[in-house]
């Protein structure tokens, strides 16, 4: 078994940034990972380096049989994911050398992976940073080295890759096996989605200013404890045929129905109005009804986007409806003095002071204004 460290994968002494394995795994497979940041890295000097490195939380190997030219391998996606990674610059770009920033941890193909930003790079030696990916084989000791011989200085980084005070990293997280059988995909979204839209089966209506939606009892109970009481247990509703729900619009509520058979939600292209809008709207129906992955989801879309136009109304949306994730991100977001000079001049931050003055204090003290 072999501990191996790096930008993606290995600790090498002229690298600035690293990472490290920190859980053993029996699990024969490759993880094979890439990164990059919002724009092409370019090159950097030897001192002020800005890096970023992807740990992950076990060891994988592969046959060096599978490397030879001429050999067939046949590999399984275990799990495949894209990570978007912000950093705050102005509150992490004056940290030590090797200390870190890191983001939260990522489930993907049965892994724990993370990634690590180093601000001021990771290694002390005045020598050129790099940003590397490494497929290792625990048995012969072959590595097959992928990814950037350099990353960015903390000027390149500064004067190409911070918008709104936050740098973005995005990365690709591919867990394969090559011994596995292979198993398609989950399809039950897909299943379920069909079973809402054949209404096979159906037991319960819902009237929504008019219109009518067909659905399961089990179903919509499994995913909703607001829905479990009410169409499961003493309440009214649990014998009725058709109920009227008021305060929420069709289109809200088609999302939500979709979302509790699939899953998931539609992309931005899919919705009929304005994504922020709706984004709101689904919040406030996913605090209603105790979804809480919902409510995360929508709030990740809400944060995905936010500027100084737009923050105050999204924190408002954040305190109304419970959301303290994205109440602690836009709160965050205004701790910035340029954000916060430039956000206080919105109508929305007039309407923010309006309808939730603790806010405002609470952002002053931040601040320190």
């Amino acid at each position: 078994m072999h501990w191996h460290h790096g930008a993606f994968g290995e600790v090498h002494e002229e690298a600035g940034c690293f990472g490290e394995l920190i859980k053993q795994s029996p699990q024969n497979c490759n993880g094979r990972r890439q990164a990059r940041a919002t724009n092409p890295p370019g090159a950097i000097g030897p001192s002020s380096t800005f890096s970023t490195t992807a740990d992950r939380i076990d060891v994988y190997s592969v046959s060096k049989r599978s490397h030879k030219m001429g050999q067939e391998a046949q590999a399984t996606m275990l799990g495949s994911t894209l990570v978007e990674f912000k950093v705050d610059n102005e509150h992490n770009k004056h940290l030590a050398i090797g200390n870190a920033v890191h983001s939260d941890a990522i489930a993907v193909g049965g892994h724990m992976w993370r990634m690590n930003c180093y601000p001021c790079g990771a290694s002390i030696h005045p020598l050129w940073p790099s940003f590397r990916s490494f497929i290792f084989n625990n048995e012969e000791g072959e590595q097959v080295e992928q990814g950037w011989r350099q990353f960015r200085s903390q000027y390149g980084i500064e004067s190409y890759h911070v918008t709104e005070g936050y740098i973005t990293f995005v990365c690709a997280i591919t867990v394969v096996s090559k011994n596995s059988i292979p198993v398609p995909p989950s399809d039950l979204g897909e299943h379920l989605a069909r079973l809402l839209d054949s209404k096979d089966g159906t037991d319960v209506s819902f009237n929504v200013d008019g219109e009518m939606f067909h659905a399961h009892r089990a179903v919509l109970a499994a995913r909703s404890p607001v829905f479990k009481v009410g169409l499961l247990g003493s309440m009214a509703e649990a014998t009725m045929p058709s109920i009227p729900l008021n305060d929420i619009a069709p289109a809200v509520f088609r999302i939500i129905l979709q979302f509790m058979y699939t899953d998931k939600l539609p992309g931005d292209d899919e919705l009929r109005t304005s994504p922020f809008e709706m984004m709101q709207h689904l919040v406030a129906a996913a605090d209603r009804y105790a979804m809480d992955r919902l409510k995360l989801i929508c709030a990740q879309r809400l944060w995905a986007n936010v500027s100084v136009d737009n923050v105050a109304a999204k924190l408002a949306c954040a305190e109304m409806y419970s959301c303290s994730e994205l109440k602690s991100k836009c709160i965050d977001f205004f701790a910035a003095e340029k954000n916060f000079k430039k956000s206080v001049l919105t109508e929305d931050f007039l309407q923010l002071g309006q309808n939730f003055p603790s806010i405002i204090v609470e952002l002053r003290e931040r601040v320190g204004t």
